[in-house]
């Protein structure tokens, strides 16, 4: 079993930036990708980006290329989301996620493929 935890969220001004946090404990050897999906109220869960823990396999969805960046750091087993010119549509829950990588398809954008969450934490962007 993989637990994770996010910080980092907060409210944010159009064109500001915050960095979130997911930091996994437990069987951590276990999953080998991490993932970023967010919730808006009313609206499905969407992929963000992803990492692959090896080969620096990393995803990001359309919407926030160019402006997110995900990265990790072994030694402290934390995934960070950089974002950068954050937009009011990008409010949302944001919750990491672990699985274990594959090697074909677009897996990694489905949420049901991964098997531990965080609890989230809420990011609010302000117009």
């Amino acid at each position: 079993q993989v637990q994770l935890v996010e910080s980092g969220g907060g409210l944010v001004q159009a064109g500001g930036s915050l960095r979130l946090s997911c930091t996994a404990s437990g069987r951590t050897f276990s999953r080998n990708f991490m993932g970023w999906f967010r919730q808006a109220p009313g609206k499905e869960r969407e992929f963000v980006a992803a990492i692959g823990w090896s080969r620096g396999w990393i995803y990001y969805a359309d919407s926030v290329k160019g402006r997110f960046a995900i990265s990790r750091d072994g030694a402290k087993n934390t995934v960070y989301l950089q974002m950068n010119s954050l937009k009011p549509e990008d409010t949302a829950v944001y919750s990491c996620a672990a699985a274990i990588q594959k090697y074909s398809g677009n897996w990694f954008l489905r949420d049901h493929e991964y098997d531990s969450w965080g609890q989230g934490t809420q990011v609010t962007v302000s117009s």
